[in-house]
């Protein structure tokens, strides 16, 4: 099965929980001090949203597998597209080790397929960024770049 991802900035953490959970009628899977997740049955939605980032808004979407074979068929469809693509391989981000890659769509909106291997304790366990240049850890630096910073 594949779920669809969406990843959001919000200013106010806690504002932004109370709003999402009576949307969804639900409470997050996941809450820490900078970031919270919804894991959605109907519809299958991985919903997440966190205070790391630029303005608020969309920061990146995505397509979740639950298995590698089903990530290895998206990265062969975008490669078949002829789509640049940015594979990190195992990486960490959004306290989850992964198996990612990321495609950027003609708009510049970063689109990322990934497998969750398993939960971490911290965001992300890459150098963080300087004081007052906070990024999200996943998505692109920007939609047109070959870098990520996770």
């Amino acid at each position: 099965m594949k779920r669809f991802h969406v990843h959001l900035h919000v200013d106010d953490l806690n504002r932004s929980i109370g709003f999402y959970s009576q949307l969804f009628a639900a409470q997050p899977a996941r809450v820490e001090g900078d970031y919270a997740k919804w894991m959605l049955e109907d519809p299958p939605v991985n919903f997440a949203i966190s205070t790391r980032g630029g303005k608020p808004g969309i920061d990146h979407l995505g397509i979740q597998t639950d298995d590698a074979e089903e990530l290895a068929a998206l990265k062969t469809r975008a490669q078949a597209a002829d789509m640049a693509l940015l594979d990190e391989g195992t990486t960490t981000c959004c306290y989850a080790r992964s198996e990612k890659h990321w495609i950027t769509d003609p708009q510049g909106v970063a689109w990322e397929h990934f497998h969750t291997l398993g939960s971490i304790p911290m965001f992300n366990e890459a150098p963080q960024p300087a004081p007052g240049t906070a990024t999200a850890c996943c998505a692109p630096r920007t939609a047109k770049s070959a870098t990520s910073c996770c």
